[in-house]
């Protein structure tokens, strides 16, 4: 069997402008921050990028690498709503497609199956269909012939999820209250990469059910301690909610510049230096 393990550059170099990118997570809770970072990093731009939005989605549009965003919404979650993406959007900087957050699971089933929509009742009657005009219906071909949503596969080229632990196969673990459809981010995308708080020998003793992503979905996997961070990773660690009021209330370029013109370690010891300072 395959060793997956990579750095978060490896993970890099196998992305590309213009691409597809899906980012698992929710909100501000289990996002793959060291490998956004790592992506800032590099001159990727011009993506597509499906995320239940989050820190993510601000990064990268206050970066300005967003060419369209599809979202069901863009949150800190203690901060309702995510500020430098607010910012960008408001500045016109990329285009938004705003589905349902069930319209949203369902394209990513979609996506995972292989399938080219899948039909819902979520979105009838709401603005959703007015927001989105390309959206379409489809008509039961049953007796009933009720009318659906025709929601279409979310689609990717590159995934990434952050979970709690995994192993140089790619099987991944999370720990916490609830899997953030990680694993249908996983299936939906040509290729996917997990980065891990711990990677571990095997997962013998492991609860069945916790085994969210596995090896045949995998591209690489990256060990990454305190790798969501500032986002939550509970029960590893919860939401650091002082640094991501400083990430909120902070210009962009300010930000950047002091946590951002480094690789993942001088990050990690720029957030360690700025939490001493407030002692």
């Amino acid at each position: 069997m395959t060793d997956k393990t990579m750095t978060p550059e490896d993970v890099v170099s196998r992305l590309r402008s213009g691409m597809t990118l899906g980012i698992g997570g929710w909100g501000s809770r289990r996002k793959p921050m060291a490998l956004v970072r790592a992506l800032l990093r590099s001159d990727i731009t011009d993506l597509t990028v499906i995320s239940y939005g989050g820190p993510d989605v601000g990064l990268l549009a206050a970066a300005g690498r967003i060419r369209t965003l599809v979202a069901a919404f863009a949150t800190l979650d203690s901060i309702p709503l995510e500020p430098h993406f607010r910012a960008a959007r408001q500045r016109g900087a990329f285009e938004l497609r705003e589905i349902d957050e069930a319209m949203f699971m369902w394209g990513l089933q979609a996506a995972a199956n292989r399938l080219p929509f899948l039909p819902v009742r979520s979105g009838l009657g709401s603005d959703v269909m007015r927001v989105n005009p390309g959206l379409k219906t489809v008509t039961s071909p049953y007796a009933d012939g009720e009318t659906f949503v025709a929601v279409p596969a979310l689609r990717m080229d590159a995934a990434l999820v952050h979970l709690h632990r995994a192993d140089r196969l790619g099987n991944g673990q999370y720990l916490g209250p609830d899997p953030y459809f990680d694993d249908l981010f996983c299936e939906a995308a040509d290729s996917a990469y997990v980065s891990c708080e711990r990677l571990v020998d095997d997962f013998a003793t492991a609860a069945p059910q916790t085994l969210l992503v596995a090896r045949h979905a995998v591209t690489g996997v990256v060990e990454a301690p305190n790798g969501a961070h500032f986002t939550s990773c509970v029960p590893d660690y919860g939401r650091d909610e002082p640094f991501q009021k400083l990430y909120a209330t902070t210009p962009w370029a300010e930000f950047a510049e002091r946590f951002l013109s480094g690789d993942e370690k001088a990050y990690q010891s720029a957030v360690e230096s700025w939490h001493e300072e407030q002692q």
